[in-house]
């Protein structure tokens, strides 16, 4: 399929930036899903332990921070089953419909006075819906590029600059009207958020691209009599342990978080194995994915960083960080609109840099490598100000903002980069659960934040901060001396 078959049925000016037309449509429909999570995120984490009678549930705080961390997980993990979706029963633009449903619905969820069955209920419905809508967009786009994979790279950084775009402005709003007045406001904000992408989507679903709507590797009858049952097996399976865990008072919050870590650690290994194994990826597609596994490997160490940016940081913000500035008095969950801020300021040097360097760009080992100690280095700067003023010092909100600069960098050289190295190393067969793979690799590192954010306290910061970032630095070493093999398995 050509590039012009790829575009028969876009009814758009042929250009978005450069880039063919459909490229707006993913573009906003990504902008509004980031909207609605990240505007629930800036405020769930003070909602789970802020008292009930302030509105809150009223948890304890390492519980919050672990739930938060797992819920995360629990969101990419479920893309394993989104590009599974797509790629053997209704292909992508199905896909992102149905789970932009879901999660609209899990919004409405919390933005209604159901406390823990809220909560739970606005889990599952989240997770499933960005399972399904997430990878599937994320390969979209990556289909327009079969036939000009040079300006992939570029694609990517503005599609991930929409994804920012949604994510700047959500902090600033839903944290604003949760924080000041009510959360289950907030959260409401979140759902039509959501509305409006879903709105914009279906209206132009038929000029998505013909990949999107195909079905790459669909089941066969006795793979579908297979696939029943084992989802039958699996459910009674869990109706087993759930009972289990029921009779012998098992059955709590740490435990079941302490599943779901073990399942997003090991659900990635199984997708490796599965596809190394797969009569239907060819040896190079082999040698491919034998290149991809260092690069994963260290996204799940950047992920570790920057996604304790909403829990660890969080509470940073709330706790040690002056808030008042003159008359102006800012909500804690607004500081989380400094990540995407910043990528909003970087996207464009970097989509300019990688068009113009085209073929003499850093190889995307190199540039994960940077990534890495770019991310340490973040985390080790806030070290300095406990460090120099103390635990229970408020220090001044710039630390959060040089932390946050400093780690963008670092998430510009591996965010789109990732999602182009995993879309050009994808086996044909496993298109879309090639880029499940990819947020698996963050589902993954919250799964181990999820009981790594429970080590921090006020009292071990500077321990907590600098070991952290320090690990990520010697990982972005070792990468950088493995980068001429990687190379030579890319090029394979």
């Amino acid at each position: 399929m050509d590039q012009q078959d790829i575009n028969k049925d876009n009814k758009y000016p042929r250009k978005f930036f450069g880039h063919p037309g459909t490229l707006r449509t993913l573009f906003m429909t990504e902008f509004w899903e980031r909207f609605s999570y990240y505007g629930m995120r800036a405020i769930l984490l003070y909602y789970m332990y802020t008292a009930i009678s302030q509105g809150g549930l009223g948890l304890d705080v390492k519980l919050a921070t672990s739930i938060m961390a797992i819920y995360g997980s629990l969101v990419y993990m479920t893309s394993a089953i989104g590009g599974y979706v797509s790629d053997r029963l209704i292909g992508s633009a199905k896909s992102v419909l149905y789970g932009g449903i879901l999660i609209m619905m899990g919004h409405i969820f919390l933005s209604m006075p159901m406390r823990l069955n809220g909560l739970i209920l606005s889990i599952i419905f989240i997770t499933i819906g960005t399972g399904l809508l997430k990878p599937n967009v994320s390969e979209t786009v990556g289909s327009l590029y079969v036939n000009d994979p040079h300006k992939r790279d570029s694609a990517f950084s503005i599609f991930v600059m929409g994804i920012n775009l949604g994510s700047l402005i959500a902090p600033l709003v839903v944290s604003f009207v949760g924080q000041t007045y009510n959360y289950h406001m907030g959260f409401l904000l979140a759902a039509i958020g959501m509305g409006f992408g879903l709105i914009g989507y279906i209206l132009q679903i038929k000029n998505l691209p013909v990949l999107s709507k195909t079905v790459t590797n669909p089941l066969t009858k006795a793979e579908k009599n297979s696939l029943i049952k084992k989802l039958t097996l699996a459910i009674v399976f869990i109706l087993i342990v759930l009972l289990a865990l029921k009779l012998t008072n098992l059955l709590t919050a740490n435990v079941v978080i302490l599943i779901f870590t073990i399942i997003g650690i090991f659900l990635p290994v199984y997708y490796l194995i599965n596809m190394f194994n797969s009569k239907k990826v060819t040896k190079t597609e082999k040698l491919h994915l034998k290149a991809y596994l260092p690069l994963f490997i260290c996204e799940i160490l950047f992920c570790i960083i920057v996604e304790q940016g909403g829990v660890v940081l969080a509470l940073f913000a709330e706790d040690q960080t002056q808030l008042n500035i003159g008359s102006l008095h800012l909500q804690a969950g607004q500081f989380q609109s400094l990540n995407p801020l910043f990528i909003i300021i970087y996207s464009p040097i970097f989509a300019i840099l990688w068009t113009k360097l085209g073929k003499h760009q850093p190889s995307a080992p190199t540039k994960f490598a940077l990534s890495l100690i770019f991310s340490g280095l973040s985390f080790a700067v806030m070290a300095i100000p406990v460090a120099l003023f103390g635990a229970s010092a408020k220090v001044s909100p710039l630390w959060l903002v040089l932390s946050w600069a400093i780690l963008e960098i670092g998430e510009l050289l591996i965010s789109p980069i990732g999602l182009s190295i995993t879309s050009q190393l994808s086996p044909k067969a496993f298109k879309s659960q090639m880029m499940s793979m990819w947020f698996l690799g963050n589902a993954c590192a919250q799964a181990f934040n999820s009981q790594i954010v429970r080590l921090y306290t006020p009292n071990n910061e500077v321990m907590y901060f600098s070991i952290i970032g320090l690990v990520s630095i010697i990982a972005a070493f070792v990468l950088l001396a493995l980068t001429p093999k990687i190379k030579e398995l890319i090029k394979a």
